[in-house]
């Protein structure tokens, strides 16, 4: 029993490694909970509202058009099993400039794919697309498109987010 409190350096080593695996341990966790608690609340926003994976983009219709000689951006909206649906906020970016609207607002230079104005939200179970002719600002195709839904009054987190599209000429 002397002996081994006599060995000091053997002793130090081993406080060394418990101390090391206790400080390893330690800031696992406080990441852990960091992390856990940005994801809750972004998940939270979203399921507050009740519309994860109900209101969403859908790509296979989300186009830049540059054909018609007026820079217009084409994307489509398809609900699920939302019943209050209030409106939605459609924000569209890309180098340095961005677009917000919402659609029942019916802001200029929206309208659905057939041209026909004014556009609204889809109802229950149902899907539209729509035509937005982009401001002057924007000078190339955008980078993205988000939309985040209004339910009771309430702006809801984003629901869909599309960051990159094709020409829709490539549609044809």
């Amino acid at each position: 029993m002397l002996n081994i409190l006599s060995n000091r350096k053997g002793l130090s080593a081993i406080v060394a490694t418990v101390l090391l695996i206790a400080l390893t341990l330690a800031i696992t966790s406080i990441v852990w909970v960091v992390v856990s608690n940005l994801v809750k609340d972004k998940i939270e926003s979203t399921e507050s509202c009740g519309i994860l994976n109900e209101v969403d983009l859908n790509t296979r219709y989300t186009c830049y058009n540059q054909t018609t000689g007026n820079d217009e951006f084409w994307f489509s909206i398809d609900v699920g099993e939302v019943e209050e649906l209030e409106d939605i906020l459609v924000s569209i970016s890309g180098q340095g400039t961005s677009s917000s609207f919402k659609i029942n607002e019916n802001p200029s230079g929206l309208a659905y794919y057939n041209r026909s104005s004014p556009a609204a939200i889809p109802g229950k179970k149902q899907g539209r697309t729509y035509i937005y002719q982009l401001p002057s600002s924007f000078t190339q195709a955008p980078d993205s498109i988000e939309i985040a839904p209004v339910i009771n009054g309430e702006l809801c987190g984003i629901s869909s987010i599309i960051q990159e599209f094709d020409s829709c000429s490539s549609l044809v």
